[in-house]
């Protein structure tokens, strides 16, 4: 069944179709979530941001329509405003970041030479993507990691396709800028995720 389907169906009141709409979308709107929540270190939320999108997308899965973007695009969105607004939340309430922060889960000495310098390389790239502007972070995990197209991209964050190109380009600029001290010109740079320089 096309989601198409499966959003008729559950509009009729099929209601147990919609675990197969979340089956499909779980794992990749859980991926965005994460890394939006990572400049702040709030990972540790992910998974229930994860499931009050979902929650949220069920409760307005009447009002969808599909003349206005796909599902995935809709979904997208709702997932983006949730984080946004569990941001704002978090400002205002003062909380400790330091209590939410992920540890590592292996010792240092257990990794091989060679995966720890990649991992430490993929950690830097990473940390120059969370200190992007939210808009630029937003377009380059939806592009890079998510592999969505430009349209795709527009609609979510509510830009042009142009605009998404613009915020993009200044993205991996501002990354390669970030990150140069460390790699130079080195080609490795563009071999981690988000890091399509062109």
């Amino acid at each position: 069944m096309t989601d198409s389907q499966l959003i008729r169906e559950i509009k009729d009141g099929n209601v147990q179709l919609y675990s197969e709409l979340m089956r499909r979308y779980q794992r990749k709107i859980l991926t965005f979530i994460f890394h939006m929540l990572k400049s702040s270190k709030l990972e540790l939320l992910a998974e229930d941001l994860c499931s009050e999108t979902f929650y949220k997308a069920y409760r307005s899965l009447h009002s969808f329509r599909e003349t206005d973007a796909t599902f995935s695009t809709w979904l997208y969105t709702i997932a983006r405003n949730t984080v946004l607004s569990e941001l704002r939340k978090q400002k205002s309430g003062n909380v400790s970041l330091d209590e939410l922060t992920i540890l590592p889960t292996a010792p240092p000495d257990t990794v091989p030479e060679h995966r720890l310098l990649q991992s430490e390389r993929m950690t830097m790239v990473r940390e120059a993507i969370n200190n992007l502007p939210e808009k630029q972070r937003s377009a380059l995990i939806l592009r890079e990691y998510e592999q969505l197209d430009y349209q795709e991209i527009a609609s979510i964050l509510g830009q042009t396709v142009s605009s998404v190109k613009s915020l993009l380009f200044r993205a991996r600029n501002s990354v390669k800028v970030q990150l140069e001290p460390y790699f130079g010109d080195s080609p490795l740079l563009e071999e981690y995720e988000g890091m399509k320089l062109r």
